[in-house]
């Protein structure tokens, strides 16, 4: 019999939440087969079974283990079930989550619905809302009559699947993600002077640059052109600009960044998490949209390394992905500043004498004034628009022409 402990995943680690088993007790696992996945304070990561063999529990999902306690045992002795072939599955112990101050929230739901036949014809001829329909069949399968109920009380709604006029309480225990979470948001408000500074970008230009490029520019680089390439590569010269926005407090001290390495906010289906691109300022539009696919994959499949998560200069965070149209984003400690996009919305703006409906987005620079003061936020946000506005200036910095005049 082997013993699968609980493997140490940092320094400051001693604790972990045994999540879920992958394998059920008694199932044959084969060899370095993922059995189970785990949660710290920091991060999510999976456990693998040393040998072949037939998997026995020790722990239950919820449980708190200690680094070194056994999560599971492993019979290598038990005879393999016949029709098995032994196939080596190429999985590794990955830290995949770290937590930031700067997180938002997100939810992935699946868009598969559990119902009868005749159930689920009913939902598709009489456009009904799931949510408004409590499931009484077998593991939440919804039947005819939970339909016929829920078209019995039009516009009537219920939560979490509960009867109607039912008043229930749930508890549920928070996890060791969101207590991280809690912690980080109260340390960030309560250790840094944080002000938040708004202005507004016409994104005229830019939408017309990628439609009249998008196709080219997949055809050429085999990715989407997409926002996030504009403003990391306007937020990176604009660093270079303003070195107090790229920089933090370490004690007495202000630590300077000769670097733009930009902390991006990539939906996971836990919540949110912040890989870094590094060196932004050294890579192409098309590196970048290539690195934000690659890193939004890998949060996604759960796949990030402690590599990807940890550093970072600067953060840029999309509220408007969820429809928000103003926001003030919590800085991402230990960094000074973070940029909130926002939803676009034709408004009507003041262009040159006339009035014309463009395409606007609110953008959000909250700011540590400990290091940070005014003219340099405000300059910073000001720089952003401005490059923004003009995607030509990217290319350069400044404006070709008055390169070219030396003025």
């Amino acid at each position: 019999m082997i013993d699968i402990k609980v493997p140490a995943v940092g320094e400051s680690i001693s604790e972990v939440t045994l999540l879920k088993w992958t394998k059920p007790e008694g199932s044959w696992v084969e060899r370095d087969e993922v059995v189970a996945e785990l949660e710290s304070e920091k991060a999510t990561f999976e456990i693998n079974a040393e040998q072949a063999g037939v998997l026995k529990y020790a722990a239950k999902e919820g449980d708190s283990l200690k680094i070194g306690d056994v999560a599971c045992h492993i019979d290598e002795t038990a005879a393999r079930p016949e029709g098995t072939v032994a196939e080596p599955v190429a999985t590794a112990v990955t830290p995949v989550q770290e937590v930031s101050a700067s997180q938002a929230p997100v939810t992935t739901v699946s868009n598969d619905v559990k119902a009868t036949p005749v159930a689920a014809a009913i939902i598709a001829d009489k456009k009904v809302d799931i949510q408004s329909i409590k499931p009484s069949g077998v593991s939440g399968k919804i039947l005819k009559d939970d339909v016929l109920q829920a078209l019995s009380n039009p516009g009537k709604i219920t939560f979490n699947g509960s009867a109607l006029n039912e008043r229930a309480v749930r508890r549920e225990r928070m996890s060791n993600l969101r207590k991280t979470i809690s912690r980080r948001l109260v340390e960030s408000k309560n250790t840094t002077a944080m002000l938040t500074t708004f202005n507004e970008v016409d994104m005229t230009k830019i939408m017309e640059v990628r439609s009249k490029f998008k196709d080219k520019f997949k055809e050429q680089h085999g990715v989407n052109l997409g926002f996030m390439s504009f403003f990391a590569k306007a937020c990176a010269t604009a660093l270079t600009e303003w070195p107090a926005v790229n920089a933090y407090i370490d004690s007495d001290e202000v630590v300077y960044h000769d670097y733009a390495d930009i902390s991006i906010a990539v939906s996971t289906p836990r919540g949110l998490t912040v890989p870094v691109m590094r060196n932004v300022e050294s890579m192409s539009m098309a590196d970048v949209e290539k690195t934000v696919v690659e890193l939004a994959a890998k949060a996604r499949d759960n796949k990030l390394t402690m590599e990807d998560l940890q550093g970072g200069t600067f953060t840029i965070t999309n509220g408007g992905v969820f429809g928000s149209l103003m926001s003030t984003p919590i800085i991402n400690l230990p960094q000074s500043a973070i940029l909130g996009m926002h939803k676009i919305q034709e408004r009507p703006m003041a262009v040159n004498g006339q009035v014309l409906i463009r395409p606007m987005m609110y953008l959000a620079l909250s700011y540590d004034h400990r290091i940070i003061d005014g003219r340099e936020s405000v300059g910073f946000l000001v720089r952003v628009k401005e490059l923004l506005e003009n995607p030509e200036l990217l290319l350069f910095g400044k404006d070709p022409v008055r390169t070219l005049l030396g003025v």
